[in-house]
């Protein structure tokens, strides 16, 4: 009776939820439709002359192509990057036993606390060292090392869940130590290697800030921070800007939808194990 009870209440939550979420994503998809004087005008609404010419004009922009070439760029690389550091990690914290884990699971902790922002003078200044200032791989290896601690957290879980019988059958058979992790561990965690795969694309395919600090030609810009140079010195040109918000979000929903099940179960995995 009381799971009867709160099953209204939770719906409830959820499609109050759905509206916060919802509306202002409606809204940048009804503003790209509109035309710059329909967007200003003091009785703005959802009755409005839809119009295409935002759209034509992001699609006829030459930035665009290169935008969204960088971004998926900066995101597939940064995923590469982070996963093949991550994983390792992540097996090694899950199968040993001492007093190291839980000063490295703290330390993994603090390195998430921190922010973003304090972040941007040393490693700008250690980039410029490296001569990687102004380029893709300068601005993947930032996004990599922000986003490594949180995918050693999320990975480590599904490597515990991995039988250490399985392992000590395939060395008794006479698997190398590498062999039986890559031939055996890797596939039965394979849920959480790509559900961690699918987080770190989706979000480093939207970083903003590191793109405009660490890019400093506009060219080289992805496509977030193409986005926010949209706004000039004369103003905002709100239809074009929508308009490019709703190209970008087309590969993160895509994203989204193919790794839904996968980021439901694997997020809620890592949080409680």
């Amino acid at each position: 009776m009381t799971r009867h009870r709160r099953e209204p209440l939770a719906f409830s939550f959820r499609t109050l939820l759905y509206v916060v979420y919802g509306l202002p994503l409606v809204w940048i998809v009804l503003t790209s439709l509109k035309s710059q004087g329909e967007v200003l005008t003091s009785q703005a609404s959802v009755v409005f002359h839809p119009t295409l010419d935002a759209y034509r004009a992001a699609i006829a922009d030459p930035a665009l192509g290169g935008a969204l070439r960088q971004s998926a760029v900066v995101a597939l690389g940064t995923t590469a990057l982070c996963l093949t550091f991550a994983t390792p990690a992540a097996y090694a914290l899950a199968r040993v036993r001492g007093v190291i884990v839980v000063p490295a699971l703290t330390l993994l902790v603090v390195l998430q606390m921190v922010p973003q922002t304090a972040n941007l003078i040393p490693l700008f200044w250690l980039l410029s060292r490296w001569g990687l200032i102004d380029t893709t791989f300068g601005l993947v290896l930032a996004d990599a090392a922000m986003f490594l601690p949180w995918a050693v957290l999320l990975l480590r879980p599904f490597f515990g869940q991995v039988p250490v019988a399985i392992e000590e059958a395939a060395r008794i058979d006479g698997a190398a130590t590498l062999r039986t992790f890559w031939s055996v561990v890797l596939p039965l965690a394979r849920n959480g290697f790509l559900t961690v795969s699918a987080v770190i694309f989706l979000v480093s395919w939207g970083e903003f800030l590191y793109g405009i600090t660490f890019m400093l030609s506009p060219e080289k810009y992805p496509l977030s921070s193409l986005i926010a140079v949209q706004a000039g010195a004369y103003g905002v040109d709100w239809p074009a800007m929508m308009a490019f918000a709703v190209v970008s979000a087309v590969p993160v929903l895509v994203v989204y939808v193919a790794s839904f099940r996968l980021l439901s179960s694997g997020l809620t995995m890592g949080a409680v194990k």
